[in-house]
């Protein structure tokens, strides 16, 4: 259950009313170009709204809809010129123009070689006022012609070669400059859009907040082309607060300073002439926008019963303050013999949606990036083989400090990493205090005693925890179920390690590390740390021996003793329980990479009869097969082991 991070053609936010609006103000405007932008932060929902009017306008035969996606032209040698020869050969293909107007278009795209050869050549950087090349920028025409004749994959060229040499170009670039030929280029473009018997010409421009900084202005320049061309809208979907940074990226004289920034929103105002900010999501929207995209990804999000409840919601969507969430008897009249397989998701839904939407701050793509880590994880617990210990809602709560209170998250983890049992005690008298319920009704009048018992309570805290108690957004996650102050919360901390590893030197698992490592030392300093080895509990003994394990193993040497197997011995005769283990281990080494070491040294480790009835089967393999070091050894302890008998 992975939610997709794409575009989707199933609206849960409710954003069709946003892409209606958009389409009703540019039918209103046919005649006259406009500009419209869709503002938003990044995964607000910017590229699905530009979805649902292409979608919509694909039905509308008059109207040609064209989208263009910056981020995907950032490594071209001119953005500008793409978006313009983009526009061009769309609207040439979608109405056949070839054949319509022939000479129309290949004017035109003499005039887009026009701009690519002044662009190679630094031509845009000519005079406005004298339009006069340099005896340098003539030489860098004469070549860029050359190259673009040479080039036949050129396309441009190919429609336009009949009319197209360098002499010709050569002369037509004398005397003019980039001012008339782009007022040449609008001219032309507007009579083509006459040629193609079309209503509106509507641009759609995408990811452009992803782009480098050049690349944006260039995008935008070009876009300021056709501000003057009747018939034409532009939709440009982008964080504003990016674009302004691109603006100041791009006049790099300007201070630092509130002018600056003025600047840069004039220029982007003047560009965009009605600009769309999509409104984050509030906690309601945010709790029914989790629970579809949960219930979703449990039961298909095609299914006839999940597009029933999609409609449902965008309904209680139109008046959310009003309407509130999703009900769970709502839910279930819906989608009824489904319901129970969506019961854990509106459990999980229900316990982080308040928080949630304060955290990703109505974000849409936070929310579903959250969503998406906590399901890997807990995927990645069960193939690890530990998911019994990872309760889902426990997972979701520290994921929830992880991602929106980090500092708050490390203090937390290491707390309890350095705890044996992995709680995190200044977190559960934390969930106490603001849990315990009161009486709230009438104000109490307080005694002198009780305010010398709160001084001394508050006198009792940590540092920590008074620091926790004196922050509102660290009570707020508190107050979320379920409470886990009093959890072992290693095994969350194992499969967050992929941000950072908790489990140092200092912590309860580090101390084992620590231990585990003297394991590989002489036996005659593993002797020394029999006492400590003797006060492990069970669990504990057996993480030693599961780490003394990895690192035998991991040494790949099996011929001579490798490096932890006396401490190997020792841990099991201090710690019995561990012998089924250690028999598991020796039955799984491969024959022909043993040594005769394998054969003895188990005799203070290996006590128990049934086990010792496993080792005896051993020996007797062994001295049939591998080395005949490794045979001889092993007969030889096989018969001493039955003299014994």
């Amino acid at each position: 259950m992975i939610l997709s991070d794409s575009e989707t053609d199933i609206d849960l936010l409710n954003n069709e009313a946003i892409a209606k609006t958009i389409i009703d103000l540019i039918s209103e405007r046919t005649e006259q170009p406009v500009t419209i932008g869709i503002h938003g932060d990044w995964g607000a929902g910017k590229s699905s709204i530009l979805e649902m009017i292409d979608s919509y306008l694909k039905e509308t035969p008059d109207i040609i809809c064209i989208k263009f996606n910056g981020w995907r032209f950032q490594g071209f040698e001119d953005a500008k010129i793409a978006l313009i020869e983009g526009i061009v050969s769309d609207l040439i293909e979608k109405r056949s123009l070839m054949t319509k107007a022939g000479d129309l278009v290949k004017e035109i795209f003499q005039k887009i070689n026009w701009l690519k050869i002044a662009k190679k050549a630094g031509g845009l950087a000519f005079s406005a006022y004298t339009g006069l090349p340099t005896f340098e920028q003539i030489n860098s025409i004469k070549q860029g012609i050359q190259n673009l004749i040479d080039n036949p994959q050129n396309t441009t060229l190919k429609l336009a070669s009949n009319e197209l040499s360098k002499i010709e170009l050569l002369s037509k670039a004398e005397g003019k400059n980039l001012i008339k030929e782009y007022s040449e280029f609008q001219k032309k473009f507007d009579e083509l859009l006459d040629k193609a018997e079309v209503k509106q010409l509507v641009v759609l421009i995408d990811d452009l907040d992803r782009c480098l900084p050049e690349t944006a202005i260039e995008i935008l320049e070009a876009i300021r082309l056709f501000l003057f061309t009747r018939k034409t809208a532009f939709i440009v979907a982008a964080d504003e607060a990016m674009i302004e940074y691109a603006v100041r990226k791009h006049f790099p004289d300007l201070p630092e300073s509130s002018t600056s920034q003025t600047y840069a929103r004039k220029y982007l105002e003047k560009l965009i002439q009605i600009p769309f900010r999509i409104p984050a999501l509030g906690e309601p929207e945010t709790k029914i926008y989790v629970k579809l995209l949960l219930i979703g990804a449990e039961i298909g999000d095609n299914s006839t019963e999940f597009r029933a409840l999609v409609k449902y919601a965008r309904e209680k969507l139109i008046r959310p303050w009003i309407a509130g969430s999703l009900e769970t008897t709502e839910i279930q009249q819906i989608l009824q013999d489904k319901y129970p397989k969506v019961q854990s998701a509106l459990f999980l839904s229900d316990q982080i949606g308040p928080i949630l939407s304060s955290g990703a701050k109505g974000n849409p793509r936070q929310i579903k990036r959250f969503l998406n880590t906590l399901i890997l994880r807990n995927k990645t617990a069960n193939a690890r083989g530990f998911a019994e210990d990872i309760e889902l809602p426990i997972l979701a709560k520290l994921m929830l400090a992880e991602r929106f209170i980090p500092n708050f998250f490390d203090q937390i983890a290491s707390l309890a990493a350095s705890s044996a049992q992995g709680r995190c005690i200044e977190l559960h008298h934390l969930e106490t205090h603001l849990n315990n319920p009161s009486d709230k009704s009438k104000p109490k009048k307080k005694s002198v005693a009780s305010y010398v018992e709160d001084i001394g309570a508050k006198e009792n805290d940590s540092q920590q925890l008074l620091e926790w108690k004196n922050s509102a957004t660290i009570r707020e996650w508190a107050k979320v179920q379920p409470f886990i102050g009093e959890k072992d919360l290693r095994p969350y901390l194992f499969i967050a390690k992929d941000r950072k590893d908790y489990f140092g030197t200092n912590s309860a698992l580090g101390h084992l590390i620590t231990l585990a490592e003297k394991l590989l030392e002489s036996k005659f300093i593993i002797q020394s740390f029999s006492l400590k080895l003797n006060e492990l509990n069970p669990n504990e003994a057996s993480e030693v021996f599961e780490l003394l394990i990895t690192r035998i193993v991991g040494s790949n040497n099996f011929q001579t003793l490798p490096k932890g197997v006396e401490g190997l011995s020792i841990l099991v005769k201090n710690h019995p329980q561990l012998q089924p283990a250690l028999l598991d281990f020796l039955e799984n080494l491969q024959v022909d990479k043993l040594g005769p070491w394998v054969c003895s040294g188990w005799s203070e480790a290996i006590v128990d009869h049934a086990q010792l009835a496993r080792f005896k089967v051993l020996l007797s393999q062994w001295s049939k097969n591998g080395s005949s070091m490794l045979k001889t050894t092993a007969k030889s302890t096989l018969a001493s082991y039955q003299t014994g008998d």
